[in-house]
Order: structure tokens, then C-alpha cells, then sequence
């Protein structure tokens, strides 16, 4: 894979400046966070499909038995080309929902001399109101702003207060976890750790990916038991050896139960002790199949885990 996860969904974040604020009507208790177990994919495993044909995608998706979708493209305070009612349309003309969706928060979404998240921020949370969502994600934090340790529990701060922000909307805000969270310490403590103890559990949901840990010696179970009930969605993956990886680190995604992470067992555990009833289907490699053919094995598969 040329580029990489994380990179993807960087150069398809919000890049409005100056947008204008408009309240929404739309904001209300209907978007309550749920506790419903539900099975769903990630958009970035059928990312091409997505670009070049978006709506016989979806339907496609619909037809093999999914009834819930996340995004990984937020472009203009448009998903997939379509602004936030008009995805919702889309949506419930196939009876799909989507529930939870990335964007990744930068240094442009919070203003430090107004202490206030900008417009944009506060437009990328209106718009996941629209359609519904339960929680608003964001995938990785910048280098910068988590080089020093003052500088990543200013951040942690902001993430606490983008829970504040989704929470007056029936929503909590996200975190979904990479490789580097298991590589790099600040003040000799590992980052996904620092994460977990400085963000609220009553604001900021954590979404762990089983796939993106395993090669930077990340282990999925370790983790639900280290921080049980913290980890309300899950990113569902398996990993096999690869020459490269998707983080670089000679792994890459493959069909559920055919590497080496057991996702059943994490999964299930997760159920027990974890908090999740998010559980988010992602296949970010192929091995010569079609992405939509590896997401329609993928779903089966799960089906039979008794979620």
C-alpha cells in the first residue's frame, strides 16, 4: 500500500477556513450515544470502490447484509461528495446507518488564543449530528502536537473538551488508536497509556484497532484488560506478515481469522469486559481479492461469533 491509512484520512479532513457558523436545528437527544451491539464496516476498506463509484458502493454493502457504515472521507463538510443531509438520504434509501465516523482534530480546529474550538471543528460536529452519528473520531494525533508531554496533555485537554462539545449533541467524542501509541514514551510512559489516563471516559470513547498495534507490540487483549469498559468501538482486524505493511512494520489486514491476531477472542472479550458494542469491520489489504469480496467474507465470519 503506497500511502498509508492514517495519511489518507489526513488529506481528507475539513479544510474550510473561515467557514460560518449556523446553528443547526438538527442537534438533539435522537443522537444519543446507544449501547446496541452492531456490526458495521469501516469505508476505508473499499476506498477506491468509495472514490470512483460511491453509490453502487453503498449498495452494494447493503445488499451483502450491512446495515452500518463509517466514514473515512470528510471533505468541504461533504462525505463522499455529498453534504450531510444529502448522505443521510443516501443512507436511508438503503437502510444504512452510520454511526460513528473519522476525522482527524488538528492544530487548526482549536483557536488557543479564544480557548474555543473553530468553526470548523464546530461545523464537523454539527455535521455528524446530521447524520446521526453516535461518535466523532478522530484517527491519530498530529506529530507536533504530541512531541513533548506538555504538549500532548494540552491536546488531551481539547480532546476532553470535543467530548463537552459532542456530549451537548447526544454524542462523545473518539479516539482511534495507530501504531506509534505502543512505540513512543513521554516522561518514560507509554503514549496510549498517557491517552487512556488523560482523556474522560464520560466524554472520549476509545476505539481500538486490533490490526495497527500488532506490529509496533501492541496487543489487543492486554489492553481491554488493562482498561476494562473503556473501549466502546472496536476496529475488528487480522494481520498476516507482509514485506512492508500498512504501518510499516511487515504487517498488513487480511481476512478475519486467517492471520495472526485471533480478533474472535479479542472481540468477544471486549464484549465481556471491554464496554464494546461498536464492532467496525476493517480490511485494508487483499491479498489479489476484491475489497468488496473480502468485506462480504469478513461480514459472514462475524456473524458466527455470536456478537
Amino acid at each position: 500500500m503506497k500511502n498509508s491509512r492514517r495519511k489518507f484520512i489526513q488529506n481528507a479532513t475539513l479544510a474550510i477556513v473561515g467557514a460560518s457558523l449556523k446553528p443547526s436545528a438538527l442537534w438533539s437527544s435522537t443522537n444519543m450515544v446507544a449501547s446496541k451491539n452492531l456490526i458495521g464496516v469501516q469505508l476505508y476498506s473499499v476506498r477506491e470502490d468509495m472514490s470512483k463509484k460511491p453509490m453502487e458502493t453503498l449498495t452494494a454493502l447493503s445488499k451483502m447484509g450491512f446495515e452500518y457504515v463509517e466514514h473515512a472521507n470528510y471533505v468541504n463538510r461533504k462525505f463522499y461528495g455529498w453534504a450531510a443531509p444529502e448522505f443521510k438520504k443516501v443512507l436511508d434509501g438503503l437502510g444504512l446507518k452510520m454511526p460513528s465516523g473519522h476525522t482527524v482534530m488538528n492544530a487548526t480546529h482549536w483557536d488557543k488564543s479564544k480557548k474555543d474550538f473553530t468553526d470548523v471543528w464546530k461545523l464537523t460536529v454539527e455535521d455528524a449530528a446530521v447524520m446521526g452519528q453516535s461518535y466523532v473520531i478522530s484517527p491519530s494525533i498530529d506529530d507536533k502536537l504530541r512531541s513533548t508531554y506538555d504538549g500532548l496533555m494540552q491536546q488531551l485537554e481539547v480532546f476532553n473538551k470535543s467530548g463537552e462539545l459532542c456530549k451537548a449533541s447526544g454524542m462523545k467524542f473518539g479516539y482511534h488508536n495507530h501504531d506509534f501509541e505502543f512505540k513512543e514514551k513521554l516522561n518514560g510512559t507509554l503514549m496510549y497509556d498517557l491517552i487512556l489516563q488523560h482523556t474522560d471516559p464520560n466524554l472520549v470513547v476509545h476505539q481500538l484497532d486490533f490490526g495497527n498495534m500488532y506490529g509496533a507490540g501492541g496487543r489487543a487483549a492486554e489492553w481491554v484488560k488493562k482498561y476494562p469498559g473503556r473501549f466502546q468501538s472496536l476496529h475488528v482486524k487480522d494481520e498476516i506478515k507482509a514485506e512492508k505493511g500498512e504501518m510499516n512494520d511487515g504487517y498488513e489486514s487480511t481476512i478475519l481469522g486467517q492471520g495472526v491476531v485471533d480478533p474472535k477472542s479479542i472481540a468477544l472479550l471486549a464484549k465481556k469486559i471491554g464496554g464494546a458494542h461498536h464492532y467496525i469491520i476493517e480490511q485494508e489489504s487483499y491479498q489479489g481479492l476484491a475489497p468488496l469480496d473480502c468485506v462480504k467474507k469478513d461480514l459472514a465470519i462475524m456473524k458466527t461469533w455470536g456478537i
